[in-house]
């Protein structure tokens, strides 16, 4: 690396930016921003990127990566700043430079550990912010389970918090949405590792069942002025219907994560909400649930960001490979997903495109055999991975 003073150059390279690609270029970062780019050989010395990618860093809006870090095991429970510092850095060597940490907001017997820990993991992702420890930019996203009793009250313990960036209205109430297969839902509770018997998920299908008609509707309500009350972005989830449609439009989502149909996709399109799918979803070839497949919303112009979900390197992976699945779809276009269009969703204006003036939060990325490298990463001009 080439550095004069807080300058740092980079020659040889191709610079991904928000409506093209530079195929030979260079790219100066100093004090912690973009200062200049062009075309063709650096004015003066550089470091040679050996023709690698340099492009913003990704900018992740939904992962519960975190919990896996946190609950390695059934019944382990890690140190909750170490499990944060472990998915930091796996986060930073995928390339993501900026997430919103995805905590679930709700408590539910019989269900999964981590239910109910939001608080705590919070306070832990804070307290590795306060001491250095984290490479990437963190924030959070509050996914909040509409019909479980104490949502609200766990709601507002947190939406106070500066770092809260978007909150989602989930419902996995069984036979709708992302699980109308309740079969799917008994396969995926099977594979949680949990080893519940039908016994066991009858009781807790009835109990959703029961909270369903008891809580959904008012806590819905509580939750969307809370959001609007705190000016905080909203996202629906897994919306399957012309009526979830109708819902999302109502309480002025802006962003609508993982819809199941093209019908639903369609009808949020057309209202101006941004369609999130999951990067998983492009790189295997289609959902693990069943629903429509990633790239069938992106060849009709459905596709507006990706989200790594429960894979970190999937964003990168998938934001390369889509140029392939989808000819209409450009490099520069596919970066966008993961970059510029996450990062003005939630109001982070200040990052996600190559642009004079935006934070120098930069990767380098080498492809080999069709699978993205990242060889280094910037936040704010410092290299931390």
């Amino acid at each position: 690396m080439t550095a004069t003073g807080s300058e740092t150059v980079f020659g040889n390279a191709r610079i991904v930016l928000a409506d093209r690609v530079i195929e030979r270029g260079w790219i100066a970062f100093v004090d912690g921003r973009i200062a200049e780019f062009g075309e063709g050989n650096a004015p003066g010395r550089s470091e040679d990127a050996g023709g690698d990618l340099i492009m913003p860093g990704l900018i992740e809006l939904h992962t519960d990566h975190l919990e896996a870090h946190y609950v390695p095991r059934p019944k382990v429970f890690w140190d909750p700043i170490a499990a944060v510092v472990s998915y930091d850095g796996q986060l930073a060597t995928s390339g993501i430079t900026t997430v919103l940490d995805s905590l679930r907001v709700w408590r539910e017997d019989g269900a999964e550990e981590v239910d109910g820990r939001a608080v705590v993991l919070a306070k832990a992702i804070a307290s590795a912010r306060d001491a250095d420890l984290l490479r990437a930019d963190h924030f959070l996203h509050l996914r909040c389970e509409i019909p479980m009793p104490d949502v609200v009250e766990d709601a507002k313990e947190l939406i106070g918090r500066p770092d809260v960036r978007l909150m989602s209205l989930m419902d996995h109430t069984p036979g709708q949405r992302q699980f109308r297969d309740e079969g799917k839902l008994r396969d995926y509770y099977r594979g949680k590792g949990a080893g519940m018997t039908d016994a066991e998920l009858n009781t807790l299908f009835e109990r959703r069942f029961a909270y369903q008609k008891a809580y959904a509707a008012t806590n819905m309500r509580a939750i969307v002025a809370l959001a609007q009350q705190y000016e905080i972005p909203l996202a629906s989830h897994d919306d399957t219907t012309d009526e979830n449609v109708t819902d999302a439009i109502r309480d002025r989502v802006s962003v609508a994560e993982f819809p199941t149909t093209i019908e639903a996709a369609r009808g949020l399109h057309q209202a101006g909400i941004g369609i999130l799918m999951g990067a998983p979803n492009v790189v295997r070839g289609g959902s693990h649930s069943g629903n429509i497949a990633a790239v069938d919303l992106a060849r009709e112009g459905l596709l507006d960001i990706l989200s790594s979900d429960y894979i970190p390197s999937s964003l990168l992976m998938a934001a390369l490979q889509l140029p392939q699945r989808v000819p209409g779809i450009d490099l520069a276009s596919a970066i966008r997903t993961v970059t510029k269009t996450p990062a003005e969703a939630v109001g982070l204006a200040d990052r996600g495109e190559i642009a004079a003036g935006k934070r120098a939060d930069l990767i380098r990325v080498h492809v080999a055999r069709d699978i993205p490298v990242v060889r280094s990463v910037w936040r704010e001009g410092h290299r931390v991975a």
